[in-house]
């Protein structure tokens, strides 16, 4: 797995109720429990299965350092990257100096039981002259990315999503010879400074921006905030990842 993720960012810079039962009932409520009992487990109704499931939300990551679960492909990216807490809420803040260095956390799950993808982003500082649009100043505040296993040499398939200064939200862009397919979530600096919720549904996303009828298992996710084309600083915070349902 580790490796997968290592050749992704070489390439590319989400009260109960009660009853109460009285003596008459209880003759037929133990006639269904015996029931129950009887019948094979595998035909019995299954617990609801959770909502979402966590992805990375930063609880277990030591405050001011670098998350010990997330990598990065070169070591100056460890400095971009730290854990910060706001009262009992941990996150992940980025500040970016001239870097475009993604930092990546591994983790499979069920595409189809958790299609969706969760979290919660802040923009803080904006690349100065950034226009993803443009290879020469493609550089975002805020990006976060699906990974999914492809090729050994070319390299994963990516979902990119990012929150642009002036590209129009849905714009659809590519890069990496069309192994990441990008799509604007947010744009403008409206909500700067403000923690903002997003839910994607990666599954669809996926198969329709690379055309597969196949469910993929992801690989993990990637998060980016760079600064390297406009040759300028960007700043923004992630938080709460998760896999939902809905």
């Amino acid at each position: 797995m580790h490796e997968r993720i290592q050749e992704l960012i070489e390439r590319e810079m989400s009260e109960p109720a009660r009853a109460s039962v009285g003596r008459i009932a209880f003759g037929p409520l133990l006639v269904c429990l015996l029931l129950f009992l009887l019948v094979p487990a595998t035909h019995r109704p299954r617990a609801q299965t959770a909502e979402c499931l966590t992805i990375a939300d930063f609880a277990s990551n030591e405050v001011g350092a670098f998350p010990s679960d997330w990598r990065v492909r070169k070591n100056e990216g460890k400095a971009v990257y730290v854990v910060r807490a706001e009262g009992e809420n941990r996150f992940l803040a980025a500040e970016s100096r001239g870097l475009g260095i993604q930092a990546a956390n591994e983790r499979e799950w069920d595409l189809n039981a958790y299609p969706v993808l969760a979290w919660s982003w802040r923009p803080r500082e904006f690349p100065r002259g950034s226009d993803e649009r443009d290879p020469s100043t493609n550089d975002s505040a805020l990006a976060v990315y699906l990974l999914v296993p492809y090729s050994r040499v070319r390299g994963p398939k990516a979902l990119k999503y990012i929150w642009s200064e002036k590209v129009p939200v849905g714009t659809q862009l590519t890069s990496n010879m069309g192994l990441t397919q990008v799509r604007v979530l947010r744009s403008g600096t409206a909500g700067r400074g403000e923690w903002t919720e997003e839910r994607v549904n990666v599954r669809n996303d996926f198969k329709q921006r690379f055309e597969e009828s196949v469910t993929p298992t992801p690989a993990g996710i990637a998060v980016l905030t760079d600064s390297d084309d406009t040759k300028s600083s960007a700043a923004g915070d992630y938080a709460n990842f998760r896999a939902c349902r809905f």
